[in-house]
Order: C-alpha cells, then structure tokens, then sequence
C-alpha cells in the first residue's frame, strides 16, 4: 500500500496520565499534521488498544460541556497508561472534518434548535466529513495489525475493517451525558448509530 504519511521524529511525553512517547505524522497530499501517542511495545501478533481521536479544540482544550470529546481523549489516555501498551491516533480534522471556522458557525445553529447533523448539513456538507484512511496508514507504519478499538462509532470499525485490520474487540467509550451535550450524544446514537447507553 503506497504511504500517504511521512513520519516525523519520536520524544517522551510525560503527562498527567501517564508516560507516553509521542510521533507526529504528515499527511502527504495536503500537509495536515497528525500525532501518534504511544505506550508499550508490541509485536503483529498483539491485539492493541486503540483510540482514533479526531481533534475537537473546543472539548479537549478548552474542556467544553456541548460534546464528550475530551473527556474520552483523557479517558483513553488512562486505559492505556493502566493496560502499559496501547495507541491514541490524534487525527487533524476538527468538527467532524469541517474545520474550526465552520465548527462554531454550526454550533450558532444549533444554538438556533438544529442538530448536529443538520447543522452540518446546511453548512452544505455531509453529517460526517471524517476520512480514517490517513490513520489506517499510521497504525500500519506502527506495525499493528490486529486492535482492541475504543469507539462506540461504527464508522471507525468499518473504516479499519475495510483496511484490512482484526478488530479483537470494540470497547465501550461512553461518558455519562450533562444538560449541555444531552441532545448531541442522542444525536450521535439515534442518527449515527453510535453504541451509547446512558442516554
């Protein structure tokens, strides 16, 4: 398979939840960023755990109460860092891949009564503009074949499926809703089929 990613260089990360080692990556075609964030060591034969994480700046800097984004990030990192072997792959492609800028302009219409889906979809794009192809290629630069997936996002299982990974298992990653993103987690499990229980 012809790589779409060129690898940058590897340092330690220490944080709040653990140490981790960290890689970035360039995307080929249009010079988006991307990062791999990193514990333990495996071979092909392992099944690893993994997260796809799409950027959301909103919730996982700024902490926002309007998605679950953040808290799954920090949740994840601390699954890994209690398991000592696992991936985050931090992917550039903010607001459900329609960028910042468009990001906040659907928020407004949510603000307004829309879902997310509608929001997105008067914006002119598809309910969902997220591509996995780019994080396919960095697990396989990674050398993981077979992965334990956190998502509850069927789009992720299917993405990895198609590109030719073992799925051992998709764990649950389901952060208990607040008034704020109530209506946007029933979004994402009646419209998106996300697996979501607490809602």
């Amino acid at each position: 398979m012809r790589t779409l990613v060129k690898r940058g260089a590897t340092a330690q990360l220490p944080t709040e939840y653990g140490e981790f080692i960290t890689t970035p990556y360039i995307q080929l075609a249009n010079g988006l960023e991307h990062l791999a964030l990193m514990k333990g060591v495996w071979t092909e034969s392992d099944a690893v755990l993994v997260r796809i994480h799409s950027s959301c700046m909103t919730g996982d800097i700024f902490g926002s109460c309007r998605c679950d984004c953040g808290e799954q990030l920090h949740e994840s990192m601390r699954m890994i860092e209690e398991n000592g072997q696992g991936v985050i792959i931090y992917l550039n492609q903010e607001g459900r891949g329609i960028g910042l800028f468009n990001k906040i302009h659907a928020y407004q219409l949510q603000d307004e009564g829309l879902d997310t889906i509608q929001a997105n979809i008067a914006l002119g794009f598809k309910s969902d503009e997220r591509d996995y192809t780019i994080g396919c290629h960095i697990l396989k630069d990674l050398g993981i074949k077979r992965v334990q997936l956190i998502t509850n996002n069927p789009d992720k299982s299917f993405a990895l499926e198609k590109a030719g990974f073992q799925i051992e298992k998709c764990i649950s990653m389901e952060i208990s809703p607040n008034p704020h993103n109530k209506f946007y987690l029933e979004t994402k499990k009646n419209k998106m089929g996300h697996k979501l229980e607490k809602v």
